[in-house]
């Protein structure tokens, strides 16, 4: 093994985190989003008790989906 292909690994291992770190957020982000759709930057931070739970409930499922996934990985 040369150290072309050591960096390369290396690189590889720190984009691959870096990627997943900022799909992670975007989707946290996503998933904290009030009543997004309305148009109106006001309404856009103000969510009613049934977007919270709902909100709450996706967040969960995302958390439950990566340990899952964490999981597997290490099954295989």
């Amino acid at each position: 093994m040369n150290l072309n292909q050591i960096v390369n690994m290396v690189i590889k291992a720190v984009t691959r985190r870096l990627v997943n770190w900022g799909v992670n957020k975007g989707m946290d982000l996503a998933t904290r989003r009030g009543t997004g759709g309305t148009g109106d930057p006001a309404a856009q931070g103000k969510a009613t008790p049934a977007q919270q739970r709902q909100a709450n409930a996706a967040r969960e499922a995302a958390r439950r989906a990566r340990q899952a996934a964490r999981i597997t990985r290490r099954l295989r």
